[in-house]
């Protein structure tokens, strides 16, 4: 069966490549916990806020089981 699950992160800046590092950290340990055979696309689309800055991060991932 294919599932999508999504994953969010603020974006602060100066701490952005942490805040990176620790959402890929949290795909990957999704990605082991539930025993993801194959992982069919990884996508990410920026959210903003009023002024059109970057506030976070919305990660999409598609895998089968």
């Amino acid at each position: 069966m294919i599932r999508v699950k999504t994953f969010s992160s603020e974006l602060k800046i100066f701490h952005t490549m942490k805040e990176l590092a620790e959402l890929d950290d949290k795909v990957n340990q999704f990605i082991a916990d539930e025993g993801v055979k194959d992982v069919i696309s990884v996508s990410d689309c920026a959210t903003t806020d009023d002024s059109g800055m970057t506030i976070g991060l919305i990660r999409t991932l598609t895998y089968r089981e």
